[in-house]
């Protein structure tokens, strides 16, 4: 089958669409499928050779590949390459990675033409909750996590209390995480904290955490990827996914499972249905309840352990392979 695959956001970005086009091509690819995928991301190509890559196509290159394919399957809705193909009225699958309106929950007039558009394209979402805010007939297949690379090392020294990963923006919530660490100070609780990852409120953040007295409890490591991240993730229990907004999956929290931790999560939207049985959630944006959280699994080692014991069976749903045959088999009822 040919397939053209659109992801707006691709690498050399690290965020979580990067990182699933890039699982899900490589194993359309192993599954004896061409691909040839098309992105808005600027960059080299020299780190993709199992597909071809165009950067930025022009209309007649748009047009051209959508002639040359037998499906076109976009990971996450973007109009500029959506409406030619619905206007060559080639089967076009969309991958809804998160909600279709704005931030404050209004609906722009680009958020109403991609509703309208919905009745003419198979629709994927990548969770429950994204389903259930799309309202519309949805097929519901998780996100993949890079299975070979988030694991269990043996002889890796489990030593270190917390871990946060992810981009420091408000949103995400670690100003709440700093400020539940201080509640816990007070009641004599001293968990260390490990921060990973970087974004605009870094430096707000190591002022906050100095302000609260933290600062021989939590350290900012920076950015980490590949095996770096994989390592250190091994050398804590418990992963905190703080995030204020609802978040519409959280790949993050498979990566965290897969590599030993549990996890402290906030349970609206998807990120419950990635963490599953492997971690307890609090509500979001709620200081105290995430405190509480804190405290439930800091003291009680025995819960820890039990959320491990769900970890396999949780995990087989969500690795690449089984992710990709779920797609290849919807590709393969819509080309035929």
């Amino acid at each position: 089958m040919k397939i053209l695959f659109s992801s707006y956001a691709f690498r050399p970005g690290v965020g979580g669409i990067e990182t699933v086009s890039a699982l899900l091509a490589e194993e359309f690819v192993a599954a004896g499928h061409e691909v040839e995928l098309i992105t808005e991301t600027q960059g080299d190509n020299s780190s993709e050779e199992r597909y071809r890559v165009t950067r930025h196509p022009s209309f007649s290159k748009l047009i051209a590949l959508l002639q040359w394919s037998d499906l076109f399957f976009q990971n996450n809705i973007s109009l500029r390459s959506l409406l030619p193909a619905l206007l060559l009225r080639k089967a076009s699958v969309v991958v809804h990675q998160t909600w279709i309106r704005n931030v404050d929950g209004s609906m722009g007039w680009n958020a109403r033409l991609k509703r309208i558009l919905l009745g003419r394209v198979t629709n994927v979402a990548i969770s429950r909750a994204v389903a259930d805010g799309i309202d519309r007939g949805c097929t519901i297949i998780p996100n993949p996590y890079r299975d070979e690379l988030f694991r269990i090392i043996p002889g890796v020294v489990r030593n270190k209390t917390l871990i946060f990963v992810g981009r420091l923006v408000s949103d995400k919530g670690v100003d709440l995480l700093l400020r539940a660490l201080a509640q816990l100070r007070r009641e004599g609780l001293n968990p260390d904290l490990t921060i990973v990852g970087d974004g605009p409120d870094a430096e707000n953040l190591s002022g906050l955490s100095c302000e609260l007295g933290l600062q021989n409890q939590v350290v900012f490591v920076g950015q980490k990827t590949g095996e770096d991240l994989t390592h250190l993730l091994n050398q804590h229990r418990i992963m905190v996914v703080p995030s204020r907004w609802a978040e519409p999956f959280g790949v993050v929290a498979l990566e965290g499972i897969a590599c030993g931790c549990a996890i402290i999560g906030s349970e609206a939207g998807g990120l419950k249905e990635a963490i599953g049985p492997c971690g307890v959630t609090f509500a979001n944006g709620d200081e105290q309840a995430l405190a509480d959280a804190l405290k439930r699994l800091l003291q009680d080692r025995a819960l820890e352990e039990s959320l491990r014991h769900a970890v396999a069976a949780h995990l087989e749903r969500f690795k690449a392979r089984e992710v990709a045959r779920q797609y290849l088999t919807l590709f393969e009822g819509l080309a035929r």
